[in-house]
């Protein structure tokens, strides 16, 4: 399969029909469609459910108190723009390139190889949070207390990088797995502690209930800025939305599946995420939690239920490698769609007898084993860093997706394409605001200081290297363009 232009009755029907599909992606060929409703579903939780909240809810609640919930909310109602703004263009072409596909019909090469580099940069420094974190769950354990924090980080990246080698479908089972772990561990974790609350059980010494909140300084404890400070972080909460757009390139009859588990992740932002922080603060006062340990296990060890507090760090560390896994499938396929276009390296576009494109996933993996060398050398600030850098990857990639949707719909007024019945409401206004969040979140990384500050000082760095990779590649970019068109 190659680029080539379609006429209208080569177009790929969905119903609701999408017309005018001018591209086909070389990225797509190989692959198996071997992911199922259950799996879509499940990845659309495990994409909205990530160690953002399980491990990162901890150090924001100490730093900004019951206020955090608004951040969430907040930044879940632009992931879920995000998202169904991806959805459109999926119905529209469903591709394992995703994003980066729609970048290179959308915006030429040049955004396309934007896109996807953008799109590694936030999987990359992912993978070492995920590894950093998963590490610091193990340390909970008396058993692994006297391993060093880079050994259990390389255990995590073995064991998931060896699973996602194999085959599609075991990385959907391994995901629809971790998911169910992380919904049920929520679900029982809301259930106890709406019964602790109604109920006035004491917890580590405290009464529940909103006198936690007012006899603490109140849902703004520290004032309105730190909640807007830590935003950054927890838009790296919801840095996985969007892996269901990619997942739908290797499903049957995305049309039918995409829109149920894009529309479902509205509500479960709402119930998780919120709901989860909500009581995080009713149950306990904000400076009982802290950046070391996951919230849950805090409020599980202060209860006295024993083992209750070793089950839940074993819920997170699930949640952990789940995160891991799903980053090493994305970018797998995305440097796959990169790499047959030119703007990535050979060897990522290479699959599989199970169709699979080990080459991307391998060189993801390698960025990890850095943070394995990171975990030995700065264990302690280790997490913090990539977070923030990992930030920057995922402002820009939401960025790129919906300057996307925002060209396909200017598209769309002029007849060159006909968009889905499933759609982004409130177009292009949902475009712009989401664009001018994304821009004031990095003006509020700026305004911090610390790591964050030095983050976005980055950015020229970041741009420089973009600019300097584009002239490495452009000629091979070129090249395969001219061979598809002669084709």
């Amino acid at each position: 399969m190659s680029d080539r232009t379609l006429t209208a009755a080569d177009t790929p029907v969905a119903g609701p029909p999408a017309t005018g599909t001018p591209h086909v992606d070389a990225g797509d060929a190989g692959y198996r469609k071997d992911l199922k409703s259950r799996h879509i579903n499940m990845i659309a939780i495990g994409g909205a459910i990530g160690t953002g909240l399980f491990l990162g809810a901890g150090g924001r609640m100490a730093n900004a108190g019951p206020s955090l919930f608004i951040a969430y909310a907040v930044c879940g109602v632009f992931a879920f723009f995000v998202v169904r703004a991806l959805g459109e263009l999926v119905l529209y072409r469903p591709s394992s390139g995703a994003f980066v596909s729609y970048a290179r019909e959308f915006m030429g090469e040049k955004g396309a190889y934007t896109a996807g580099w953008l799109y590694f940069l936030n999987w990359s420094t992912t993978a070492i949070a995920d590894i950093t974190a998963a590490a610091t769950y193990a340390h909970f354990w008396a058993m692994f207390s006297d391993i060093p924090q880079w050994v259990l980080a390389l255990i995590a990246l073995a064991v998931v990088l060896t699973a996602n080698l194999i085959s599609v479908k075991y990385f959907g089972e391994m995901e629809f797995w971790f998911a169910i772990i992380k919904v049920a561990a929520l679900v029982i974790f809301m259930l106890v502690g709406i019964f602790l609350v109604v109920t006035q059980h004491e917890v580590g010494g405290h009464t529940p209930g909103l006198s936690t909140i007012t006899d603490n300084g109140g849902v703004f404890p520290v004032g309105v800025m730190p909640m807007l400070l830590l935003i950054q972080g927890v838009v790296f909460a919801y840095a996985s939305v969007e892996l269901c757009g990619v997942a739908a390139g290797e499903t049957e009859n995305p049309e039918k599946i995409m829109p149920k588990a894009i529309n479902s992740i509205m509500w479960r932002v709402g119930l998780f995420y919120v709901g989860s922080v909500v009581l995080l603060a009713l149950l306990l006062p904000y400076t009982a939690y802290s950046v070391d340990e996951s919230p849950f296990v805090t409020l599980f060890d202060k209860l006295g239920i024993p083992g209750a507090a070793g089950v839940m760090n074993l819920v997170v560390l699930t949640a952990a490698l789940s995160s891991l896994n799903s980053g090493l499938y994305s970018t797998g396929r995305i440097l796959r769609s990169m790499s047959m276009s030119g703007s990535a390296p050979k060897f990522t576009g290479v699959m599989n007898k199970g169709g699979v494109p080990y080459g991307g996933i391998l060189l993801t993996a390698g960025f990890g084993v850095l943070g394995v060398v990171l975990n030995y050398v700065m264990p302690g600030e280790a997490f913090e860093l990539v977070l923030n850098f990992a930030s920057i990857g995922i402002i820009g990639t939401w960025g790129m997706i919906m300057v996307c949707s925002l060209l396909f719909w200017y598209r769309s007024k002029d007849g060159r394409v006909t968009r889905p019945g499933y759609r982004l409401p409130w177009a292009p206004w949902t475009q712009i605001t989401t664009l001018v969040f994304l821009a004031s979140v990095l003006v509020l990384m700026w305004m911090d200081d610390g790591i964050s500050r030095t983050t976005v000082n980055c950015l020229p760095l970041i741009a420089l290297a973009l600019v300097g990779g584009w002239f490495v590649v452009r000629k091979r970019v070129r090249t395969l363009a001219t061979e598809r068109q002669d084709a």
